[in-house]
């Protein structure tokens, strides 16, 4: 459960403010991003859960530190890794990273919901087993 997965985030201009800097909340985007790409390494289409187990995913919490601006072009990391696993909720430590520095980071917990009562519901037992087993890298 303690494995590392990361993507490449490019920072396009449109992710950036009047500074060229990067949007605080758009760090938040490429966390997004690095968790839908975990689940998809996992094996699992946010869609087909939807459709086939009638669940959804929703962001419960986020606490963000932001420590150094991302600009224009620069070529980052998102990591995700499991920190924490309830029955009905995965918690997330996020990593944005530029080389070896760290940008930004966070604890993202997501809650699983029934798909028409938007009530919580279990973890699918296929995400559980494949969580248990080691996630993805």
């Amino acid at each position: 459960m303690n494995a590392v997965f990361s993507i490449p985030i490019r920072v396009y201009y449109e992710d950036t403010d009047a500074g060229a800097v990067v949007y605080y909340a758009n760090y938040l985007k490429f966390m997004e991003r690095a968790r839908t790409e975990w689940l998809r390494a996992l094996g699992f289409e946010q869609d087909e859960l939807s459709s086939r187990d009638g669940v959804v995913f929703a962001v419960r919490s986020a606490k963000v530190d932001f420590l150094k601006p991302a600009r224009f072009n620069d070529s980052l990391l998102a990591t995700v890794e499991v920190s924490q696993r309830g029955n009905a909720s995965i918690t997330f430590r996020q990593r944005i990273q530029r080389g070896e520095l760290t940008l930004c980071e966070g604890e993202i917990k997501v809650a699983c919901l029934n798909v028409s009562t938007f009530t919580p519901c279990p973890l699918p037992e296929r995400i559980r087993e494949q969580l248990d087993a080691g996630g993805a890298r």
